[in-house]
């Protein structure tokens, strides 16, 4: 396990309406703030997403994803961070997806749209050095500390 301190800096606070697009949203947010690192919390209601809900079958690397689609509106309660990979902000988001009984837990991979309102609370982490590197082993682009 490695590890930095850090602190809070900045705090955002954005509202998504109706048919915006998630990550491409925060995505523009971090670029044009700047922010080399930051948590964020969402939420809200999400349609036209899919998720990876884990591996397809044996925990093998690199995994093979298992999707499901939503398709529908959905509440969402979600989580992620936001470091950059090579000049680009890359965005990684866990989170929650229910409408009526039906719950899946997932990690938001593709683009998806608001249903009504997302809102997300972004905090800009201060001192902290940190990108997106290629890991070969599983073929993503994982979060590396750097010196």
């Amino acid at each position: 396990m490695e590890y930095q301190v850090g602190k809070a800096g900045r705090v955002i606070l954005a509202h998504f309406e109706d048919g915006d697009g998630i990550i491409g949203g925060l995505t523009d947010i971090v670029r044009k703030e700047n922010i080399r690192a930051c948590v964020f919390y969402l939420l809200g209601g999400i349609t036209d997403g899919r998720i990876v809900v884990g591996p397809a079958q044996d925990d093998v690397r690199p995994p093979e994803p298992t999707w499901r689609e939503i398709v529908e509106s959905h509440e969402t309660l979600a989580i992620g961070t936001a470091f950059w990979y090579g000049d680009e902000p890359r965005i990684h988001i866990h989170g929650t997806y229910g409408k009526f009984d039906s719950v899946m837990t997932g990690c938001l991979r593709d683009e998806a749209r608001t249903f009504l309102v997302m809102e997300a609370v972004i905090i800009e982490l201060e001192g902290i050095k940190a990108v997106r590197d290629l890991d070969p082993v599983v073929n993503m682009a994982l979060l590396k500390l750097v010196d």
